[in-house]
């Protein structure tokens, strides 16, 4: 179970019955050590077994020596109900199976929208995902740590906790050194003369991208390195003077990582994604936030100099009881000529996140321009910044949004908390790991028509991404690509509308496809991205989940204008929604997509414990998958019977609500129409 799962939260049919339990259980048997989180719950199949049952009497039997069914009926005995749960009963030999208070949960979310809990306490959750290297055009791979690192946001603060989002910016790394390079030496540009020729007004009237034209550039300068090894020697050079500051190199490499990092949010926030600080290793190194942690780590001998062998003369941390198949015994902090490594400086920054370190960076509002101010966001600077400013780091639990080649390294960042004696920081440490992004061979022809498939690629599930190949997909080129094609569909369908409202509908649509689709698969499976897959309108896409919603909130128009509004207000809905009201045999299928509702809490919490929030997708999925079922089958603006038809009204309001509200935490919009 991950640390946030004690984060405060709104209490749940789950919460209730758990309550229930453990003060029922204290009663009847004297046991005071029993946990909330330690009642085992589960679903029952069927609607007339209950809503939830507990097997925890089979538990308390090995301890008590009773049997499981005398336990269970002394509980029963002992329990109170409340206005979630109306009944427990003994079923079987020894389970306890509950049934809410349908017909008041029903009135309750009526008059009630979900909404974030409120947080209490100090406790700070820092999520920081995205980190794109600030040297070209974000692409496809960006796209899904982005999305689950934001979604993961959005599950953390319905459930309580106050999070802050990171998006790290490694602004002196061999990636901008490269991209200096090939304004230096393949472009033979200064600093003001990029300014120049890619002025905003430039690029405007040339119609180019400052990003796209440094994604190009970029892959021109591994062809430079490829014709002549002798000129890595000027990557070298341009990373000495970037890390040591103050010249002119330094200062354009920081006006092109500027320019990408103003870039890559605009793109994120096409999305949706949105960032509170954007930290700058530059800073790391200019607030010498590395020294000192230097000196802390020798101090405690958390690192030693190596006397002999291949890392004579570096500063390296024993892996003992950290590696799981690197080959390695020993990670180089410091190498022998004084230069910290990524992992260093990133021991430095995780000191940070968890307040440890005892320095902290300045900070300033973040400068959009030349591109549109999204949305307010600080960053990181030196020497000086802005004051007040929010208080940024000293998060009790942190999540690391890093794709899984990087859980060798990860893993060294908690060692070297251990290894400071931060044992309970390191726990709170967690990489959230995830596998790569490919392309359908599909895709690749829809996307790239001048590369030509061969049979054997056209037989693979996917294929890889690769620069040298030309296979590289920039995000917006996707997004675009996707509004396209839902644009085209849009237009067939709503041939009455204009120009403005089509291209908005196709946008949404094109958001809920790309955000579905990265969240559906399971984070350590690799996600193989077709166009037409995502699109479609029927399966397990956002666009069907859309569609979905909309056909739901149809029904809920058509009521008011064959009804009148009066009657499909909430307080007219909550007098008459009541399950008796209903033909017996149909008052299943009404409660079951009530009580799928309900249970959202819960799957939320269960998917952050287990950082599968596909979980939450699918969920979303047989949601919606059930109300097309119940769409079919019960009719409601042409039912006859008026108690029957408002309480069907009322599940569908409630379905509606819900969905809306499911979909929001997945970053999915809903268009007005498809």
């Amino acid at each position: 179970m991950h640390p946030d799962s004690n984060q405060p939260h709104t209490q749940t049919p789950e919460d209730a019955l758990r309550r229930l339990l453990q003060a029922a259980i204290r009663d009847a048997w004297q046991i005071d050590d029993l946990a909330l989180d330690s009642i085992p719950l589960t679903y029952p199949p069927k609607a007339e077994l209950g809503d939830l049952a507990s097997p925890i009497c089979f538990e308390l039997a090995r301890r008590l020596r009773k049997a499981p069914r005398e336990i269970a009926t002394s509980i029963v005995d002992k329990l109170s109900t409340d206005g979630t749960i109306s009944r427990v009963e003994v079923a079987g030999g020894g389970y306890l199976n509950a049934y809410l208070d349908r017909d008041g949960l029903i009135a309750a979310r009526l008059r009630e929208t979900p909404t974030d809990a409120k947080p209490t306490g100090d406790h700070k959750t820092i999520v920081e995902h995205t980190n794109i290297n600030p040297n070209k055009a974000a692409h496809i791979g960006h796209l899904r740590n982005a999305v689950l690192g934001d979604t993961l946001v959005r599950f953390l603060r319905r459930l309580g906790a106050r999070v802050e989002t990171q998006n790290y910016i490694d602004d002196t790394g061999v990636q901008v050194a490269d991209l200096v390079v090939g304004f230096r030496f393949i472009r033979e540009m200064d600093l003001e003369a990029v300014q120049t020729r890619y002025s905003a007004d430039e690029l405007d009237r040339r119609g180019e991208r400052f990003d796209y034209v440094a994604w190009d550039l970029y892959a021109q300068v591994t062809k430079y390195y490829d014709e002549d090894a002798e000129r890595l020697e000027q990557r070298k050079e341009t990373l000495h003077l970037m890390e040591q500051g103050d010249n002119a190199v330094a200062e354009l490499a920081a006006f092109v990582a500027r320019r990408m990092v103003q870039h890559h949010l605009t793109t994120m926030s096409r999305l949706g994604i949105r960032y509170d600080i954007l930290p700058h290793e530059s800073d790391i190194l200019r607030h010498r936030f590395w020294e000192h942690a230097f000196e802390r780590l020798k101090s405690l001998g958390a690192i030693q100099q190596a006397a002999s062998g291949k890392n004579q003369g570096c500063w390296v941390m024993d892996l003992e009881g950290v590696d799981e198949g690197s080959g390695e015994d020993q990670k180089v902090i410091v190498r022998s000529d004084g230069t910290v490594t990524y992992v260093g400086k990133d021991i430095a920054y995780q000191m940070w996140k968890f307040g440890l370190l005892g320095r902290d960076f300045a900070y300033t509002s973040f400068n959009w321009s030349p591109q549109r101010a999204c949305y307010d966001v600080w960053t990181t600077t030196h020497p000086t910044g802005d004051e007040p400013h929010p208080a940024f780091g000293a998060a009790r639990t942190v999540y690391n949004v890093i794709d899984i080649r990087q859980a060798f390294l990860q893993r060294v960042v908690k060692q070297a908390l251990r290894q400071l004696g931060h044992t309970e920081e390191a726990e709170r440490s967690i990489h959230y790991s995830y596998e790569m992004v490919a392309l359908s061979p599909a895709a690749v022809e829809a996307m790239f028509p001048a590369y030509a498939l061969s049979d054997e690629e056209r037989a693979k599930a996917y294929l890889e991404m690769s620069g040298r190949k030309g296979l590289g997909l920039r995000a917006d080129d996707l997004l675009d690509a996707l509004i396209q094609r839902a644009g085209a569909e849009v237009a067939q369908r709503n041939a009455d509308l204009g120009d403005d409202a089509s291209r908005e509908i196709a946008e949404q649509i094109a958001i809920g496809a790309l955000r579905y689709y990265m969240l559906r698969f399971s984070r350590n499976r690799v996600v193989a991205f077709d166009l037409d897959a995502a699109l479609a309108f029927e399966g397990e896409t956002g666009p069907y989940l859309q569609y979905t919603v909309l056909r739901a909130r149809n029904i809920l128009r058509k009521a008011v204008g064959e009804f009148g509004e009066a009657s499909q207000s909430t307080e007219s809905l909550t007098e008459a929604a009541l399950l008796d009201a209903l033909p017996e045999e149909s008052r299943a299928d009404h409660w079951n997509l009530v009580l799928q509702l309900l249970r959202v809490p819960a799957t939320l919490r269960q998917a952050v414990d287990s950082l599968e929030l596909s979980s939450v997708a699918k969920h979303a999925y047989v949601l919606a998958q059930a109300f097309n079922s119940f769409y079919h089958r019960y009719p409601a603006i042409k039912e006859p019977d008026p108690s029957t038809r408002q309480t069907r009204l009322a599940v569908i309001r409630i379905f509606h609500d819900g969905m809306v509200d499911l979909l929001s935490l997945m970053g999915v919009p809903v268009p007005d129409r498809m």
